[in-house]
């Protein structure tokens, strides 16, 4: 157990180098090259171009919003023939992102404090007898406080409280039905802080009778800031007619999406337009209304007043922006995101040449190589094999030194000789 945990100690101490092998595989070369092909296709194709990475964003917008209709329509009420302008139908009048346009109305007029009967569509009203309606209970859902009777005649309790109570039914048709060619006027001011960049929508003619003849469309005025009502319910999907009646909620979206690597007058708003208030074929969900009313005081002082419930159209003007521009750091977070995707391609190649390849034994053993410290043993061997032949040499040349005096020694004695031999004559 000691001996295998110092084995892994020391195994941690191991310097793993890259070792480049070329292999001729054709298919692995392919898949290869299709890797790096679609890693460089996504970066400049999707990442660059499309999603435009090399751009720093900003979604924080900060927008304001105004705005102003206009228009007159005549109507024939119970009180009689009326004409309504926008301080009439507009709610509220002040100009907002969000506001009301009155197309259909239910008036009960001339409501005083009493007593009367509550109406027979409220069902904790209903009754029988007098035990029915408690006295100084209040009618759930209904218009008053109960005083203890129970009127025969309608079924339902006398209560206390505005009389007449409303008048319910449902309309049928619209008393606003012109309302279709009233004119919407958005005027919508954003800025994005990061960049200090601020525009309008309002498109910069030069011609100051432009705002005065356009009317928006998609295709002929797609930049006009100007929209009839009955238009802007149509593009929705629904037709106006059928919404006036019980009204309905309308979502105006305007989007911002500039490049601000372009020039200042491409950044222009885009509009599109949806109904928000889920339409069903059920009355429960369908339409929108409210109610308000108007308060008198006749001759006497006594009070009175006119009850309205109101349908129309709820527009909510919904802001949404993003702007890019151009910067260095995310262009290089997104190269280097790139390059390691070309990382993994090579990673996938090496997997499937050394592991799922028909011979992929053989390349494993040309892929990776242990070193046993193999290395340093053969530098060790090739210096005592150099210590071996200076010694050899030296050796060498010491004999041949060695020889070299002996030879002349012996040269030196056949003389020696001579000189004796005639020494030895002459005596």
């Amino acid at each position: 157990m000691a001996g295998a945990c110092l084995s892994f100690a020391w195994s941690l101490l191991d310097y793993k180098t890259v070792k480049f092998v070329i292999a001729k595989n054709k298919k692995i070369g392919i898949l290869f090259r299709l890797i790096q092909l679609s890693v460089i296709g996504y970066l400049i194709g999707w990442v660059f171009l499309w999603k435009k990475g090399y751009q720093e964003k900003e979604e924080a917008i900060q927008s304001s919003v105004m705005t102003k209709l206009k228009g007159v329509t005549l109507i024939n009420s119970t009180s009689g023939s009326q004409i309504w302008g926008p301080e009439d139908y507009v709610i509220p009048p002040q100009g907002e992102r969000v506001f009301f346009i009155v197309t259909n109305y239910i008036e009960t007029p001339n409501q005083r404090l009493g007593v009367c009967p509550e109406s027979y569509k409220v069902p904790d009203g209903q009754c029988e007898q007098d035990e029915d309606c408690p006295e100084g209970e209040i009618v759930v859902a209904g218009h008053g406080v109960k005083t203890g009777r129970c009127i025969n005649t309608t079924g339902t309790c006398e209560i206390q409280g505005w009389c007449p109570v409303e008048s319910s039914y449902k309309p049928t048709e619209a008393l606003l039905g012109r309302a279709e060619n009233f004119t919407v006027y958005i005027k919508n001011f954003i800025r994005f802080p990061k960049f200090e960049f601020s525009k309008s929508n309002i498109l910069d003619t030069g011609n100051d009778s432009y705002l005065k003849k356009c009317m928006y469309d998609e295709d002929e005025n797609p930049y006009c800031p100007i929209f009839r009502l009955g238009d802007l319910v149509s593009r929705t999907g629904y037709s106006f007619e059928e919404m006036a009646v019980l009204g309905g909620s309308i979502g105006v979206a305007i989007d911002w999406n500039c490049d601000l690597d372009k020039d200042y007058s491409v950044c222009n708003p885009r509009y599109s337009f949806t109904r928000l208030d889920g339409h069903t074929n059920s009355n429960a969900t369908s339409g929108y209304n409210f109610r308000y009313t108007q308060y008198y005081k006749d001759g006497s002082g006594e009070t009175y007043r006119t009850l309205f419930k109101v349908f129309g159209i709820r527009i909510d003007i919904m802001i949404n922006g993003k702007a890019g521009k151009f910067n260095i750091i995310p262009t290089i977070i997104n190269i280097g995101s790139g390059l390691a995707l070309m990382g993994a391609g090579v990673f996938l190649c090496d997997m499937i040449l050394v592991y799922l390849m028909p011979n992929s034994s053989f390349y494993r053993e040309k892929k990776f190589e242990i070193d046993k410290g193999r290395g340093h043993k053969k530098h060790r061997d090739h210096k005592d094999h150099k210590d071996h032949k200076d010694h050899k040499d030296h050796k060498d040349h010491k004999d041949r030194k060695s020889a070299h005096h002996r030879e002349r020694r012996h040269r030196k004695r056949p003389a020696e000789q001579q000189k004796l031999t005639a020494v030895t004559t002459q005596n």
